[in-house]
């Protein structure tokens, strides 16, 4: 099969990669569409040392189990299910667990993927295949709410202009109305003033502890230290951001002015779809490049391009789509 290879080499595309080896539990699933987001960026810079097929954020069609032939998309965490995380539903920290495309599991950049049954999510039909290859993403920017309670929330900022910048602005501005979002580039943060976001440029930012929220989605080892500069005494800051540079920030400010310093990752896949379905997020226009596998370079290269916003990978091809389309037309 197509796969995207990350290894000692770097990133590289491969036209016959051998099919995923299916554990206990587990299915085959059909990758119709994959998304590149900021971690896999990192992991071709050496975060977490992975090697093995890309890719985490995707859509595809279970080939067996009771979602056959269905649209799913699937959580990172392969869990155990068996120990006492998992089973104080803490499973996205078990132990034993590996993750999709990121820690001694193969990701979805390739023309099929192997995900644990219980970690797939039926696609209702009023989803498209672009917004539910962002429904990882979406879970991950509404976990910020099942850790805090947004609702008390004054003052928020939303550091980053990116991806999940974006989603994490949209899930925030559902409870608090002072929100600010502060970026470098005014292409990406014409998207958050066409959903009625107040922006601020980087360079026009005035850095007062004048927030009670602040959210960290620069993808940067500067990002803290702007938080730290922004948050008000006892404030939050939810931190998003993975990088595989060492941060480098005194951690004095935190004692000193009492701060919540919060680690955010995956979140409620459920509530993601659930939200997509009521239309109370605008996905609409974020997916800006689209290659297919073999264009793996060419892919990533405009990933980190400011001009791009989400860049994804079409994988499925045309016999599979047709036949999907009839199996849907019947």
């Amino acid at each position: 099969m197509q796969a995207i290879y990350l290894d000692q080499k770097g990133v590289h595309y491969q036209a016959d990669h051998e099919p995923p080896t299916v554990r206990a539990g587990e299915v085959i699933v059909d990758v119709i569409t994959a998304g590149i987001c900021e971690t896999d960026l990192q992991l071709a810079q050496g975060y977490m040392g992975f090697s093995g097929i890309l890719g985490h954020e995707f859509v595809g069609i279970a080939t067996s189990g009771p979602s056959k032939g269905a649209r799913v998309v699937g959580e990172i965490n392969c869990n155990c299910r068996k120990c006492p995380r998992c089973l104080s539903d803490m499973g996205n920290h078990c132990e034993y667990r590996t993750v999709v495309g990121i820690d001694r599991h193969d990701g979805a950049f390739a023309d099929q993927v192997a995900i644990p049954q219980t970690s797939l999510h039926l696609i209702p039909d009023s989803v498209t295949d672009d917004q539910a290859v962002l429904i990882e993403p979406l879970a991950a920017a509404l976990e910020i709410g099942q850790q805090i309670d947004v609702s008390a929330v004054r003052h928020a900022i939303v550091l980053g202009d990116g991806r999940l910048a974006n989603l994490c602005a949209q899930a925030i501005s559902h409870q608090v109305d002072d929100l600010k979002v502060v970026g470098k580039h005014d292409l990406k943060l014409d998207r958050f003033r066409r959903l009625d976001i107040e922006t601020i440029k980087l360079g026009d930012l005035v850095c007062e502890k004048a927030f009670d929220l602040v959210v960290d989605c620069t993808g940067s080892v500067s990002g803290l230290p702007l938080a730290l500069a922004l948050v008000e005494p006892r404030g939050t800051i939810v931190m998003k951001t993975t990088v595989a540079s060492e941060h480098r920030v005194s951690l004095a400010p935190i004692v000193i002015d009492e701060i919540n310093v919060v680690g955010s990752r995956c979140g409620p896949f459920d509530l993601a779809i659930e939200m997509l379905q009521a239309d109370r997020f605008d996905l609409s226009g974020l997916i800006t490049h689209r290659f297919p596998l073999e264009a793996a370079d060419q892919a990533f290269k405009s990933a980190v391009d400011p001009t791009a916003f989400k860049v994804v990978f079409d994988v499925m091809n045309s016999t599979v789509n047709k036949k999907y389309a009839e199996k849907q037309d019947n």
